[in-house]
């Protein structure tokens, strides 16, 4: 894009700013309560992810429905974040991020009061879906910080609303399991409902009105096109194993989905003001971040199937720890508080030494973490210890993925570009979820009346997350060294 587009001057604000909007920008910047309120709505946007997992044993019998349809109310979470959070950012970058937050909460807001009133499963997918689009709130606060935030402050902030989408999860997920123990189930709706009107409260108060934008209209086409590529794709990737990896269905929708891909891509590289801007996407730094954000994904997600299996399966089996879901989500829980402490100190990393390095730092701890966890699964402490191990190192990879983006794309592609690097990461969860989920259905031990996945089922899960970690490093090599001395002058550059 010209780099006339890049700034939007004073005059040319006036025709989207309410005279109350400009007012508000001539006051100070309150950049604590910024920060606060943007990372408080990343944490609710990731919480919705896993806000019902302790439900989905019993989501079968309280639906009245099979099982295999029951998981619909996980899927479409996900089907609905990976298609939003892309066009949620573009918009942003369009109209206005701060108003795109707003939107995003607002909707999740409405499908929490749906899925509180829902008691069939219908509306209950469709409330999970509006509260799926919500995952976009992470990349556009991201993308705000760089707009309003002074340099100084800047790297902290970004480390720690990008590890939100870990930190939400793991906090959150004990949440949800005590919620859903003690308490009705429509009672988790009721919370995720009140913790977004918080969100859009803070948001609304603090954060300031966005004022850099991007020239040009919305690609409804490109909208429309990456949906029909994308959605048919995680589908098959996550129903791969109940439909049957060679199934008519399941080729047909990851064939499908690819062709409609390639296709959409051809377009975008034609049309001029793309949805994404693929010339960007192309770009080295920007191209190997995102890829190595899948392999990223792809370890983190590994950590919240595998570990649970571990802890809940029956200590009968010779396998399992015999732990409740309440235990096995507080086993967890360091995981998400670990990222947390982390950021700040990813953020004096990448300050000091370059984003790259953060981000090799932490795909190595990683690797290291799944590797040692395969002679350790015999014990509570030894989960705690993998878990703590693995969000240790995907703080710092989180922490420094958004750096990285945002050194090597212009300043009104942040939002679009930060949604794409969020949809690598939903993908690298996506594949995970199938891969191990195929491999702890696959081997299994019976005992009695008890069938559990074995434990050479749980050491391979955790030697293919590690080598994915491994494949993430090399990917991470692959990165223009200068960045180690250059990603921050870029990143902070108005």
């Amino acid at each position: 894009m010209p780099d006339d587009h890049q700034h939007a001057d004073d005059h040319d604000d006036d025709h989207w700013l309410s005279d109350e909007e400009r007012a508000a920008l001539s006051t100070p910047l309150p950049e604590r309560a910024v920060v606060t309120a943007l990372a408080f709505t990343g944490l609710v946007a990731a919480f919705m992810m896993t806000l019902v997992t302790p439900l989905v044993p019993s989501l079968p019998r309280i639906l009245d429905v099979h099982a295999s349809d029951s998981m619909w109310v996980v899927t479409a979470t996900l089907l609905a974040a990976a298609v939003a959070t892309p066009i949620a950012g573009r918009l942003g970058d369009l109209y206005g991020k701060r108003r795109m937050v707003l939107v995003l909460l607002g909707i999740m807001m409405a499908g929490s009061v749906l899925a509180a009133f829902s008691s069939t499963i219908v509306p209950l997918i469709i409330a999970r879906a509006l509260q799926g689009m919500a995952m976009g709130v992470i990349p556009l606060g991201i993308s705000i910080l760089r707009d309003v935030l002074h340099a100084k402050r800047l790297g902290p902030a970004v480390a720690l609303v990008s590890a939100t989408l870990g930190i939400g999860g793991a906090v959150g997920l004990p949440v949800s399991a005590v919620i859903s123990q003690y308490l009705d189930w429509h009672v988790l709706f009721w919370v995720a409902g009140v913790l977004g009107l918080i969100g859009f409260i803070l948001v609304a108060r603090y954060v300031p009105v966005s004022t850099l934008r991007s020239e040009g209209g919305f690609d409804w086409i490109g909208a429309i096109g990456l949906a029909a590529g994308l959605i048919p794709i995680l589908l098959a990737i996550s129903k791969g194993n109940e439909w049957g990896w060679t199934s008519p269905a399941a080729l047909g929708s990851l064939i499908g989905g690819v062709l409609v891909l390639a296709l959409w891509g051809w377009y975008e590289l034609r049309v001029s003001s793309p949805l994404v801007d693929l010339r960007i996407a192309a770009k080295r730094t920007v191209l190997f971040t995102n890829l190595a954000s899948i392999t990223v994904g792809f370890a983190f997600f590994g950590s919240t199937v595998v570990l649970p299996g571990i802890l809940e399966a029956p200590t009968g089996t010779g396998v399992g720890l015999g732990q409740s879901m309440l235990i096995a989500s507080l086993c967890l829980m360091p995981s998400g508080l670990i990222m947390w402490a982390m950021s700040p100190v990813a953020a004096r990393l990448t300050a000091a030494k370059g984003a790259r390095l953060s981000l090799l730092i932490g795909i190595a701890i990683i690797a290291v973490g799944y590797v040692v966890s395969i002679g350790l699964m015999t014990e509570v402490w030894h989960t705690v210890l993998t878990a703590t191990a693995v969000g240790f190192g995907v703080g710092f990879a989180y922490a420094a993925m958004p750096t990285l983006i945002m050194g090597a794309v212009p300043p009104n592609e942040t939002a679009a570009s930060n949604g794409l690097n969020s949809v690598m990461r939903t993908l690298g969860s996506t594949i995970a979820s199938a891969v191990i989920g195929a491999i702890l259905a696959a081997q299994v031990v019976t005992v009695g009346d008890v069938t559990t996945p074995s434990s050479e089922a749980f050491r391979l899960s955790f030697a293919i997350c590690a080598a994915a970690a491994v494949i993430g490093l090399i990917l991470t090599i692959l990165l223009p060294k200068h960045l180690a001395g250059d990603s921050r002058s870029s990143l902070h550059e108005r």
